[in-house]
Protein backbone atom coordinates (compact mmCIF):
# COMPACT_ATOMS: atom_id res chain seq x y z
CA UNK A 1 0.00 0.00 0.00
CA UNK A 2 2.91 2.51 0.92
CA UNK A 3 4.76 1.56 -1.81
CA UNK A 4 1.58 2.40 -4.57
CA UNK A 5 1.19 5.93 -2.90
CA UNK A 6 4.93 6.78 -3.13
CA UNK A 7 4.33 5.53 -6.74
CA UNK A 8 1.56 8.25 -7.38
CA UNK A 9 3.02 10.60 -5.09
CA UNK A 10 4.03 14.24 -7.30
CA UNK A 11 7.45 14.74 -7.89
CA UNK A 12 7.23 18.37 -7.98
CA UNK A 13 5.82 20.06 -4.92
CA UNK A 14 4.85 23.93 -4.69
CA UNK A 15 3.19 23.73 -1.70
CA UNK A 16 6.52 23.22 -0.03
CA UNK A 17 7.18 27.38 -0.35
CA UNK A 18 3.61 28.82 0.31
CA UNK A 19 3.83 26.64 3.89
CA UNK A 20 4.41 30.07 5.88
CA UNK A 21 3.76 33.32 5.93
CA UNK A 22 7.93 33.98 6.26
CA UNK A 23 8.36 31.15 3.06
CA UNK A 24 5.81 32.82 1.10
CA UNK A 25 7.21 35.98 2.01
CA UNK A 26 11.32 34.86 1.32
CA UNK A 27 10.03 33.60 -2.47
CA UNK A 28 7.79 36.95 -3.42
CA UNK A 29 8.10 37.45 -7.34
CA UNK A 30 6.59 41.40 -7.15
CA UNK A 31 7.27 43.20 -4.45
CA UNK A 32 5.59 46.66 -3.62
CA UNK A 33 7.05 49.81 -1.86
CA UNK A 34 6.34 53.09 -0.92
CA UNK A 35 8.61 54.89 -2.87
CA UNK A 36 7.00 53.35 -6.48
CA UNK A 37 3.86 55.48 -5.39
CA UNK A 38 3.12 58.61 -6.97
CA UNK A 39 -0.04 60.31 -5.12
CA UNK A 40 -2.46 62.57 -6.82
CA UNK A 41 -3.04 65.97 -5.61
CA UNK A 42 -6.32 67.98 -5.92
CA UNK A 43 -5.44 71.50 -5.58
CA UNK A 44 -7.95 74.31 -5.40
CA UNK A 45 -7.51 78.22 -4.47
CA UNK A 46 -8.32 79.95 -1.30
CA UNK A 47 -6.91 79.26 2.51
CA UNK A 48 -7.44 76.64 4.74
CA UNK A 49 -9.52 74.25 2.38
CA UNK A 50 -9.20 70.63 2.67
CA UNK A 51 -12.61 69.71 0.79
CA UNK A 52 -14.48 66.14 0.52
CA UNK A 53 -14.53 65.01 -2.75
CA UNK A 54 -18.14 62.82 -2.29
CA UNK A 55 -17.17 60.30 -4.82
CA UNK A 56 -13.80 59.51 -3.95
CA UNK A 57 -14.03 58.71 -0.11
CA UNK A 58 -10.84 59.78 2.06
CA UNK A 59 -9.95 62.17 -0.82
CA UNK A 60 -9.75 65.65 -0.89
CA UNK A 61 -9.54 69.17 -2.27
CA UNK A 62 -6.43 70.99 -1.04
CA UNK A 63 -5.86 74.90 -0.79
CA UNK A 64 -2.23 75.75 -1.37
CA UNK A 65 -1.36 76.26 2.52
CA UNK A 66 -2.52 72.88 3.17
CA UNK A 67 0.36 71.16 1.36
CA UNK A 68 3.12 71.13 3.06
CA UNK A 69 0.92 68.98 5.82
CA UNK A 70 0.51 66.87 3.34
CA UNK A 71 3.65 66.35 2.28
CA UNK A 72 4.87 65.85 5.95
CA UNK A 73 2.32 63.03 5.55
CA UNK A 74 3.59 61.59 2.70
CA UNK A 75 7.32 61.62 3.09
CA UNK A 76 6.61 60.11 6.66
CA UNK A 77 4.85 57.07 4.86
CA UNK A 78 8.00 56.64 2.23
CA UNK A 79 5.85 58.40 -0.57
CA UNK A 80 8.26 60.50 -2.24
CA UNK A 81 6.41 61.68 -5.16
CA UNK A 82 3.46 63.95 -6.22
CA UNK A 83 1.45 64.72 -9.12
CA UNK A 84 -0.82 67.62 -9.29
CA UNK A 85 -3.88 68.66 -10.71
CA UNK A 86 -5.18 72.16 -10.26
CA UNK A 87 -8.45 73.60 -10.04
CA UNK A 88 -8.41 77.50 -11.07
CA UNK A 89 -10.53 80.89 -10.05
CA UNK A 90 -11.68 81.25 -13.56
CA UNK A 91 -11.92 79.16 -16.46
CA UNK A 92 -11.89 80.27 -20.31
CA UNK A 93 -11.70 79.56 -23.87
CA UNK A 94 -8.10 78.96 -23.88
CA UNK A 95 -7.80 77.36 -20.34
CA UNK A 96 -5.28 80.51 -19.88
CA UNK A 97 -5.43 79.75 -16.21
CA UNK A 98 -3.20 76.33 -17.05
CA UNK A 99 -0.62 78.33 -18.04
CA UNK A 100 -0.66 81.56 -16.08
CA UNK A 101 2.38 82.34 -14.07
CA UNK A 102 0.69 82.75 -10.98
CA UNK A 103 -1.77 79.89 -11.72
CA UNK A 104 -2.94 77.47 -9.00
CA UNK A 105 -0.75 74.92 -9.82
CA UNK A 106 2.18 77.13 -10.11
CA UNK A 107 2.00 78.28 -6.74
CA UNK A 108 1.76 74.88 -5.47
CA UNK A 109 4.96 73.94 -6.87
CA UNK A 110 6.49 77.15 -5.36
CA UNK A 111 4.95 75.85 -1.42
CA UNK A 112 6.03 72.49 -1.99
CA UNK A 113 9.88 73.12 -3.20
CA UNK A 114 9.76 75.64 -0.75
CA UNK A 115 8.59 73.50 2.70
CA UNK A 116 9.49 69.60 0.62
CA UNK A 117 12.44 70.40 -1.60
CA UNK A 118 13.31 66.54 -1.66
CA UNK A 119 10.16 65.60 -2.87
CA UNK A 120 9.27 64.81 -6.20
CA UNK A 121 6.87 67.23 -7.71
CA UNK A 122 4.54 66.13 -11.16
CA UNK A 123 2.25 68.18 -12.80
CA UNK A 124 -0.37 67.23 -14.96
CA UNK A 125 -0.04 68.94 -18.42
CA UNK A 126 -3.74 69.48 -19.98
CA UNK A 127 -6.28 72.74 -20.69
CA UNK A 128 -9.71 70.48 -19.47
CA UNK A 129 -9.90 71.83 -15.68
CA UNK A 130 -9.49 75.34 -17.24
CA UNK A 131 -11.63 75.68 -20.26
CA UNK A 132 -14.99 76.71 -19.83
CA UNK A 133 -15.89 73.73 -22.21
CA UNK A 134 -14.16 71.24 -20.17
CA UNK A 135 -12.17 69.75 -23.72
CA UNK A 136 -8.40 69.54 -23.46
CA UNK A 137 -7.22 71.60 -25.99
CA UNK A 138 -8.65 74.78 -27.96
CA UNK A 139 -11.44 74.75 -30.08
CA UNK A 140 -12.10 75.02 -33.74
CA UNK A 141 -15.44 74.83 -35.61
CA UNK A 142 -16.52 72.89 -32.68
CA UNK A 143 -13.20 70.55 -32.36
CA UNK A 144 -10.03 70.35 -30.63
CA UNK A 145 -7.29 71.85 -32.83
CA UNK A 146 -4.31 69.33 -31.79
CA UNK A 147 -1.61 71.90 -33.47
CA UNK A 148 -2.91 75.01 -31.44
CA UNK A 149 -2.93 73.08 -28.40
CA UNK A 150 0.26 71.93 -28.55
CA UNK A 151 1.32 75.67 -28.17
CA UNK A 152 -0.37 76.17 -25.09
CA UNK A 153 0.74 72.91 -23.71
CA UNK A 154 4.04 74.17 -24.13
CA UNK A 155 3.60 77.18 -22.54
CA UNK A 156 2.22 75.17 -19.42
CA UNK A 157 4.86 72.76 -19.09
CA UNK A 158 7.50 75.79 -19.63
CA UNK A 159 5.56 77.49 -16.28
CA UNK A 160 5.41 74.64 -14.31
CA UNK A 161 9.15 73.91 -15.34
CA UNK A 162 10.30 77.46 -13.80
CA UNK A 163 8.72 77.26 -10.55
CA UNK A 164 10.28 73.74 -9.96
CA UNK A 165 8.51 70.92 -11.69
CA UNK A 166 10.46 68.01 -11.64
CA UNK A 167 8.64 65.99 -14.22
CA UNK A 168 5.79 67.56 -16.50
CA UNK A 169 2.96 64.81 -17.42
CA UNK A 170 1.62 66.30 -20.68
CA UNK A 171 -2.10 63.64 -20.47
CA UNK A 172 -4.42 66.13 -23.34
CA UNK A 173 -3.61 62.98 -26.26
CA UNK A 174 -2.54 65.93 -28.70
CA UNK A 175 -0.64 64.23 -31.70
CA UNK A 176 3.28 65.46 -31.48
CA UNK A 177 2.73 66.40 -27.80
CA UNK A 178 5.88 65.21 -25.97
CA UNK A 179 8.10 66.48 -28.68
CA UNK A 180 6.63 70.03 -28.17
CA UNK A 181 7.20 70.25 -24.93
CA UNK A 182 10.60 68.30 -24.70
CA UNK A 183 11.41 71.31 -26.95
CA UNK A 184 10.21 73.75 -25.33
CA UNK A 185 11.38 73.15 -21.90
CA UNK A 186 15.16 72.50 -23.80
CA UNK A 187 14.76 75.60 -25.51
CA UNK A 188 13.77 77.63 -22.25
CA UNK A 189 16.95 76.16 -20.21
CA UNK A 190 15.31 73.24 -18.86
CA UNK A 191 17.35 70.48 -19.90
CA UNK A 192 16.55 68.49 -16.45
CA UNK A 193 12.90 68.90 -16.63
CA UNK A 194 11.25 65.25 -17.35
CA UNK A 195 8.41 64.32 -19.37
CA UNK A 196 5.96 61.76 -18.63
CA UNK A 197 3.81 60.76 -21.39
CA UNK A 198 0.22 59.93 -20.71
CA UNK A 199 1.23 57.83 -23.88
CA UNK A 200 -1.68 55.00 -24.12
CA UNK A 201 -4.57 57.18 -22.70
CA UNK A 202 -7.84 55.49 -23.10
CA UNK A 203 -11.47 57.28 -23.50
CA UNK A 204 -12.68 55.55 -20.06
CA UNK A 205 -15.38 55.20 -18.18
CA UNK A 206 -13.05 54.77 -15.44
CA UNK A 207 -12.45 58.33 -15.14
CA UNK A 208 -16.07 59.89 -13.88
CA UNK A 209 -15.43 60.62 -10.01
CA UNK A 210 -12.21 62.56 -11.21
CA UNK A 211 -14.15 64.91 -13.70
CA UNK A 212 -16.27 65.66 -10.54
CA UNK A 213 -12.89 66.49 -8.69
CA UNK A 214 -10.95 67.98 -11.10
CA UNK A 215 -14.28 70.11 -12.37
CA UNK A 216 -13.25 68.85 -15.72
CA UNK A 217 -16.60 67.66 -17.34
CA UNK A 218 -16.84 67.98 -21.33
CA UNK A 219 -19.71 70.64 -21.31
CA UNK A 220 -20.47 68.80 -24.90
CA UNK A 221 -19.29 65.89 -26.57
CA UNK A 222 -16.88 63.93 -25.19
CA UNK A 223 -13.08 62.85 -25.76
CA UNK A 224 -13.13 59.94 -28.19
CA UNK A 225 -11.77 62.12 -31.14
CA UNK A 226 -8.71 62.33 -29.56
CA UNK A 227 -7.97 59.74 -26.30
CA UNK A 228 -7.85 56.10 -27.50
CA UNK A 229 -10.35 53.58 -28.07
CA UNK A 230 -11.10 51.08 -25.73
CA UNK A 231 -10.95 48.20 -27.69
CA UNK A 232 -7.22 49.06 -29.31
CA UNK A 233 -4.57 47.58 -28.06
CA UNK A 234 -1.78 47.61 -31.22
CA UNK A 235 -2.77 51.19 -31.42
CA UNK A 236 -1.21 51.75 -27.46
CA UNK A 237 2.33 50.48 -28.88
CA UNK A 238 2.71 52.70 -31.44
CA UNK A 239 1.30 55.53 -29.12
CA UNK A 240 4.06 54.42 -26.52
CA UNK A 241 6.87 53.91 -29.73
CA UNK A 242 5.65 57.69 -30.78
CA UNK A 243 6.17 59.14 -27.25
CA UNK A 244 9.59 57.51 -26.82
CA UNK A 245 10.95 58.85 -30.00
CA UNK A 246 9.94 61.87 -29.12
CA UNK A 247 12.10 62.14 -25.67
CA UNK A 248 9.83 60.89 -23.30
CA UNK A 249 11.32 60.08 -19.99
CA UNK A 250 8.50 57.94 -18.80
CA UNK A 251 5.43 56.58 -20.67
CA UNK A 252 2.26 55.60 -19.40
CA UNK A 253 -0.71 53.37 -19.52
CA UNK A 254 -4.37 55.15 -18.11
CA UNK A 255 -6.41 53.72 -16.84
CA UNK A 256 -4.54 50.59 -15.05
CA UNK A 257 -6.75 47.79 -13.52
CA UNK A 258 -8.84 47.30 -16.98
CA UNK A 259 -5.84 47.39 -19.10
CA UNK A 260 -3.65 45.19 -17.47
CA UNK A 261 -3.13 43.59 -20.51
CA UNK A 262 -1.62 46.73 -22.35
CA UNK A 263 0.52 47.64 -19.66
CA UNK A 264 2.16 43.45 -20.13
CA UNK A 265 1.98 43.93 -24.03
CA UNK A 266 3.78 47.72 -24.20
CA UNK A 267 6.53 46.66 -21.22
CA UNK A 268 9.47 44.28 -23.58
CA UNK A 269 9.48 47.61 -25.66
CA UNK A 270 9.68 50.04 -23.16
CA UNK A 271 13.33 50.62 -22.14
CA UNK A 272 12.35 53.79 -19.58
CA UNK A 273 10.29 53.35 -16.68
CA UNK A 274 6.39 52.49 -17.42
CA UNK A 275 3.92 54.23 -15.17
CA UNK A 276 0.40 52.60 -14.74
CA UNK A 277 -2.77 55.30 -13.59
CA UNK A 278 -5.07 53.42 -10.91
CA UNK A 279 -7.65 56.12 -12.07
CA UNK A 280 -10.39 57.50 -9.80
CA UNK A 281 -12.96 54.95 -10.97
CA UNK A 282 -11.22 51.92 -9.94
CA UNK A 283 -10.37 53.44 -6.63
CA UNK A 284 -13.94 54.54 -5.94
CA UNK A 285 -15.32 51.15 -6.77
CA UNK A 286 -13.12 49.27 -4.33
CA UNK A 287 -14.19 51.88 -1.51
CA UNK A 288 -17.57 51.58 -2.41
CA UNK A 289 -17.87 47.86 -2.24
CA UNK A 290 -15.61 47.89 0.78
CA UNK A 291 -18.06 50.56 2.67
CA UNK A 292 -20.94 48.20 2.05
CA UNK A 293 -19.02 44.65 3.52
CA UNK A 294 -18.94 42.97 0.43
CA UNK A 295 -14.91 43.10 0.05
CA UNK A 296 -11.96 43.19 2.16
CA UNK A 297 -10.84 46.71 0.99
CA UNK A 298 -7.28 46.31 2.45
CA UNK A 299 -6.61 43.20 0.38
CA UNK A 300 -8.25 43.96 -2.39
CA UNK A 301 -6.04 47.17 -2.65
CA UNK A 302 -2.56 45.53 -1.89
CA UNK A 303 -3.83 42.72 -4.88
CA UNK A 304 -5.03 45.27 -7.49
CA UNK A 305 -1.41 47.03 -6.82
CA UNK A 306 0.82 43.96 -7.34
CA UNK A 307 -1.42 43.28 -10.19
CA UNK A 308 -0.18 46.23 -11.58
CA UNK A 309 3.52 45.97 -10.60
CA UNK A 310 3.51 42.39 -11.82
CA UNK A 311 2.40 43.33 -15.36
CA UNK A 312 5.30 45.80 -15.79
CA UNK A 313 4.91 49.34 -14.28
CA UNK A 314 7.56 50.27 -12.18
CA UNK A 315 5.46 53.67 -11.03
CA UNK A 316 2.14 53.36 -9.75
CA UNK A 317 0.46 56.27 -9.87
CA UNK A 318 -2.76 55.55 -7.45
CA UNK A 319 -5.03 57.03 -4.41
CA UNK A 320 -4.42 54.99 -2.63
CA UNK A 321 -0.58 55.69 -2.08
CA UNK A 322 -1.37 56.84 1.35
CA UNK A 323 -3.21 53.64 2.88
CA UNK A 324 -1.39 51.32 0.72
CA UNK A 325 2.11 52.79 2.21
CA UNK A 326 0.29 52.40 6.12
CA UNK A 327 -0.73 48.88 5.07
CA UNK A 328 2.79 47.69 3.72
CA UNK A 329 4.32 49.38 6.76
CA UNK A 330 2.70 46.53 8.98
CA UNK A 331 2.38 43.21 6.88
Amino acid sequence: MLAAQLRNAPTERPRRLRRTGPLRALVRETRLHPEMFVCPVFVRPRRGVREPIPSMPDQYRLSVDQLAAEADELRRLGISSVLLFGLPEAKDASGSGAYDEDGIVQRAIRALRSSHPDLIVMTDVCLCEYTAHGHCGVLRDGQVDNDATLELLARTAVTQAANGADVVAPSAMMDGQVRTIRAALDEAGFTGTAVMGYSAKYASAFYGPFREAAGSVPQFGDRRGYQMDPPNAREAEREVALDLAEGADVVMVKPALAYLDVIHRVRPHVPVPLAAYNVSGEYSMVKAAAAAGWLDGRAVTLEILTALHRAGADLLITYHAKEAAAWLATR
